[in-house]
């Protein structure tokens, strides 16, 4: 057994949807033949012919065992789910924004009330700039200010020329908004209004394309830096969980979840590509959706999960073992969440490699028996 090796030897399987690069084939097949040849028991490199032990030895592989232990370290590294300055940030009374439309209205004077005096007026337009003009009261920069705090200007130079006006402000349309990307039904641009907005509402609005969503991963970008929310976790505690306001320019992106997969490979009934759209994927749900270990070819102490194999010039890729003979060991693979990339291997019970091994000698050796007959060819 030799290490990863760039160029391959035998046929290349199929691309798996959303796979980066051919390179992460060559090595789950140079996992996969590591395991196939060299996992023999509990004890994982017992029998491998010092062939697992050299790489463990030299840096390139390390082997743990899922312990209750390792899950519960596991467990107490996950971080908080939403970041605490989002969770800080309140929004104050509505602020004019460029793009905005306004609507002045001057009781008892219709002449004032629409534009150019005539019917059907929306309001007046808050310019790039931030300005906004309105008649007797001119040109003023209101980007910033408080629907309040024009009403207040606008009736005070009012007062010039009427007695005592009375003036209602409203904002009409709105040219602040949240963008929209990724894995959802409707990506149009939603407007900031003077009701705040959530990101629950965002997204609620929106709809999520729940086939093909990574709802772990929702990405709130404002002012230049990014957070990650998991809306996974979020749907599961609605009761409790603290709305998210957004802030005008602010941008979602809720990724697809094509390059979210898992791959279960070996003697199980279903082997497959998994993906998955959720922040967690326990090893008991890859090996349930692949139907499970098969019962007449499967060692059950041989359930692996190769992690990293893809990062080998790196760091060490890493390769985790249960012991599935003992039922209570399933505890422990409910609690082992698996990561985007990772492989789940059962290897061969020890007659399935010895009926294979057959297999492949009768035939060879029916050739030799033709081959010792007189007159044969």
């Amino acid at each position: 057994m030799s290490r990863l090796s760039t160029t391959p030897t035998t046929s290349t399987p199929n691309r798996p949807r959303g796979s980066a690069a051919p390179l992460r084939w060559l090595a789950l097949a140079a996992a996969m033949a590591l395991l196939g040849g060299c996992a023999t028991g509990p004890g994982f490199a017992s029998g491998s012919g010092g062939q697992l032990d050299t790489l463990v030895n030299s840096g390139e592989v390390k082997v743990v065992q899922i312990t209750p232990e390792l899950v519960a370290l596991n467990h107490s590294k996950e971080q908080p789910t939403v970041p605490q300055e989002l969770l800080e940030y309140r929004p104050e009374s509505y602020q004019i924004s460029p793009g905005d439309t306004i609507q002045v209205t001057v009781w008892d004077h219709p002449e004032l009330t629409t534009e150019g005096g005539g019917e059907g007026s929306n309001g007046r337009l808050v310019h790039p700039d931030g300005t906004f003009y309105y008649p007797y009261v001119g040109t003023l920069n209101v980007e910033g200010m408080k629907i309040e705090e024009l009403r207040s200007i606008v009736t005070r130079k009012l007062a010039h020329y009427l007695q005592t006006p009375q003036v209602d402000v409203n904002v009409v349309g709105y040219g602040s908004r949240v963008t929209l990307q990724g894995a959802f039904v409707d990506t149009t641009p939603q407007d900031i209004t003077t009701v705040p907005l959530t990101v629950s509402q965002a997204v609620g609005t929106a709809v999520i394309d729940v086939e093909q969503a990574d709802l772990s991963g929702l990405v709130l970008t404002r002012d230049g830096k990014n957070y990650t929310i998991n809306l996974d976790e979020m749907n599961q505690d609605l009761d409790t969980a603290p709305p998210i306001y957004l802030k005008p320019g602010d941008r979602l992106y809720l990724p697809f979840n094509d390059r979210k997969e898992v791959y279960v490979l070996g003697e199980v009934r279903n082997p497959q590509a998994i993906t998955f759209k959720t922040s967690g994927l326990t090893l008991t749900q890859a090996l349930g959706r692949s139907g499970g270990l098969d019962p007449v070819t499967a060692n059950a102490d041989a359930v692996y999960v190769v992690r990293g194999m893809d990062r080998m010039e790196q760091e060490p890729a890493t390769v985790f073992q249960l012991d599935a003979s003992d039922p209570s060991a399933y505890a422990l693979a409910d609690g082992f969440e698996i990561q985007p990339g990772d492989v789940v291997y059962v290897g061969a019970a020890g007659v399935t490699q010895w009926n294979r091994f057959l297999s492949q000698l009768l035939p060879l050796s029916g050739i030799i028996r033709n081959a010792t007959v007189p007159g044969s060819n």
